[in-house]
């Protein structure tokens, strides 16, 4: 048996029906036959609500606004809860149903949205804006809202609640960040053998105390900018005023070599990369000790011009027998550790790039490097062979697709004949 509902006064004139009249003068009606009338109130379909198998507590529900004002399309605090309460029955054997919804209780308090509200919202992010005859390349908020009353999702909304109910979703294809997919199908099998070099490891062996790992690249374009003002620096506050603009004075490269395991720095300041500057970084290395005299000195490196691993394996053998080449695959600069003090030189010593000459560039890149080498311990890397592994598996593996596009398209470019 359901329980009857009865109104009091004021209550008979805010709770309309499905014509938009009030309950006065209307005998009490059951939970059931009211919850419609209170759901037409944002969805014109009382279908809809009859859907949701819920009971009401109208006294409840109008406590969430302040007395004497309409109950516009309430803002959402959380989720829409479903709770467990008793209620008495009528026959007294006090069963538990399904209650009112949770809400802020008091006046002023923070509502919610109906399931079908959040729904639609999260439906209308994840769609493409030409689904809706948007010229956008994606839907922001008050496109949202817009897209909701044009389409009688609700009668009201406010920016405010769908923000919220957007943010509280793990689902997120409204924002977006550059990514890089691998091209290389043997991503795991070329790059495993570098990181267990970091743990010290080389084909199942622990490296003995003649064995040494350098992490090898070149950065590129280190610019020396003129300013056409003098930086200042004022007691407002605001730090340090550098002038936006600038003369070139010229550009550096710098190769560089990182012991990962000793955590030494030996490199070179060149007017340009290449495979010569690139050599002459290697001459400068292994021609020291402890290398020069090691049994091994394992050299790892991304695939760029100046150390292709078609070609540069080969070429470091035959000037130093001692030396290995360990190339990283396609995309993985973020597994060289050179990467890493390379971003401690741009952090901390070239900026702000506001320099006299190209030549004080050099001088603070060499300082820096000795610095580095007298303070520096080696980096606490983690990342190991199995959480690669790992990682690969949450990733989608799409570079198989990829490699058939190349392929097709260099079949169709490729000369007849």
């Amino acid at each position: 048996m359901i329980l009857p509902i009865s109104l009091k006064g004021a209550e008979m004139e805010t709770v309309p029906d499905e014509r938009g009249a009030s309950c006065r003068d209307r005998p009490p009606v059951s939970g059931r036959a009211l919850r419609p009338r209170i759901f037409s109130t944002w969805r014109k379909s009382s279908a809809a609500a009859k859907s949701l198998t819920l009971r009401f507590d109208v006294r409840s529900w109008r406590e969430c606004w302040p007395p004497n004002q309409p109950s516009p399309a309430p803002r959402r605090r959380g989720d829409w809860e479903f709770t467990s309460s008793s209620y008495e029955s009528g026959d007294g054997d006090g069963r538990r149903g399904a209650s009112s919804f949770r809400t802020c209780r008091g006046p002023g308090g923070l509502g919610f949205s109906p399931p079908i509200v959040i729904a639609a919202v999260k439906g209308i992010a994840c769609e493409l804006p030409a689904q809706h005859q948007q010229p956008l390349s994606r839907l922001f908020v008050p496109d949202i809202q817009r897209i909701l009353l044009a389409e009688d999702y609700v009668e009201s909304i406010s920016t405010s609640t769908i923000w919220r109910i957007l943010d509280a979703d793990a689902l997120k294809p409204w924002r977006k960040r550059s990514w890089i997919w691998s091209r290389d199908p043997l991503f795991f099998e070329r790059a495993a053998p570098v990181l267990d070099l970091y743990q010290g490891i080389w084909k199942g062996r622990h490296l003995r105390c003649d064995e040494f790992v350098l992490s090898a690249d070149e950065k590129t374009s280190i610019q020396a900018r003129i300013r056409l003002h003098p930086t200042e620096l004022h007691a407002d506050g605001r730090g340090q005023r550098v002038e936006h603009e600038y003369e070139r004075g010229g550009a550096w490269t710098y190769l560089a070599a990182l012991d990962v395991h000793l955590a030494k720095v030996i490199g070179r300041v060149e007017h340009s990369n290449g495979i010569a500057p690139f050599d002459r970084l290697i001459a400068q290395v292994m021609n020291r000790e402890p290398y020069v005299s090691a049994r091994r000195v394992f050299w790892i490196v991304d695939q760029g011009s100046s150390h292709r691993p078609t070609t540069f394996p080969e070429r470091l053998r035959r000037e130093f027998p001692n030396a290995v080449a360990v190339s990283l695959p396609v995309h993985a600069s973020w597994l060289n550790q050179i990467e890493i003090y390379f971003s401690i030189l741009e952090r901390k010593a070239l900026t702000p790039n506001d320099f006299r000459n190209l030549e004080a560039v050099a001088d603070r890149i060499r300082n820096f490097e000795k610095l580095f080498k007298r303070i520096a311990k080696p980096f606490n890397w983690r990342f190991t062979r199995a959480a690669l592994r790992a990682l690969l598996k949450r990733i989608p593996r799409r570079w198989s697709d990829a490699e058939q596009r190349v392929h097709t398209v260099k079949g169709r470019l490729r000369p007849t004949g």
